[in-house]
């Protein structure tokens, strides 16, 4: 296998990562579960399956997505933390669906609220968005997270690029590609 360390990954490849797995994702539609990836190295995954050399491109994409077992949305936190990757595995994006609420909103939210209380009053609150998240990071630290705002008849559709959107989940994230 090739010896390609993270900090050889250009900086441009793991938004445009995010990017490809948030559109993989949507393929499929709203009200999905959490979906966890590998990202590994296209050029080591085209050396143990060459057969996949006319559909990857180890100089145009030199990480490749892998949908990995899917993951319970009540108890994400429980499930990453039970994650260790093999060497091989540069990274991990996840992407999973969430609520949005306004800078305003955000503010009515008591800090006495437990989760569950915080997640039904963010699910009833009128000024919510729906939204898909995906978190994607690299064993050098490096991360990249990619929000997609659900449209309707009176808000259009959005996407949001920021490595910093989900700090808790990426750091979450990293820990699960720590030796």
């Amino acid at each position: 296998m090739a010896d390609v360390s993270a900090s050889e990954t250009p900086p441009v490849v793991l938004p445009a990562v995010a990017r490809e797995v948030e559109e993989f994702v949507s393929t499929a539609g709203w009200n999905q579960g959490p979906q966890l990836f590998a990202l590994v190295p296209t050029a080591d995954l085209l050396a143990q399956q060459p057969e996949l050399a006319g559909e990857l491109d180890p100089v145009s994409s030199p990480l490749t997505p892998i949908a990995q077992d899917s993951l319970p949305a009540a108890e994400l936190d429980k499930a990453l933390a039970g994650i260790v990757w093999p060497d091989v595995v540069r990274g991990c994006a996840l992407a999973q669906e969430i609520v949005v609420l306004p800078p305003d909103a955000e503010s009515e939210l008591s800090e006495d609220l437990d989760d569950e209380a915080a997640r039904q009053f963010a699910a009833e609150h009128p000024l919510r968005r729906e939204a898909r998240l995906v978190a994607a990071v690299l064993r050098d630290g490096s991360a990249a997270c990619v929000l997609r705002l659900r449209g309707n008849v009176e808000v259009p559709e959005e996407v949001v690029e920021h490595p910093e959107l989900a700090p808790n989940l990426t750091h979450a994230l990293l820990e699960t590609l720590r030796p």
